[in-house]
């Protein structure tokens, strides 16, 4: 694992598609601080290798993308996809929830 790319798993459910990404070095660690334990794994996250042109081409057309690491939610700003407020963190790595509302 070369700790440059992402994990992916797109989930479709009736007309909504949802992403998970995460850091690829981050799948199977457990991330903590003092009031929470999260486990990123290939369950949740998925296990496909994607480079960050599809990383973030899931993000655009999904409605729903879950983010976890610092990698990937920061190149997720810098293509102002979502706002660093937005961003939550769990010990020192970064989390973000898009929801994008349908009319």
């Amino acid at each position: 694992m070369t700790a440059s790319g992402y994990i992916a798993r797109l989930i479709k459910r009736d007309r909504t598609l949802m992403v998970n990404i995460c850091d690829e070095e981050l799948l199977g660690k457990t991330v903590k601080d003092n009031k929470l334990e999260m486990r990123i794994s290939s369950d949740y996250f998925g296990e496909d290798n994607v480079n960050l042109e599809e990383a973030l081409k899931m993000i655009r057309k999904s409605q729903v993308a879950n983010l976890a690491g610092t990698r990937i939610v920061e190149q997720t700003l810098q293509a102002n996809l979502a706002s660093r407020l937005a961003v939550k963190k769990v010990g020192s790595t970064s989390f973000l929830l898009i929801y994008k509302f349908q009319s």
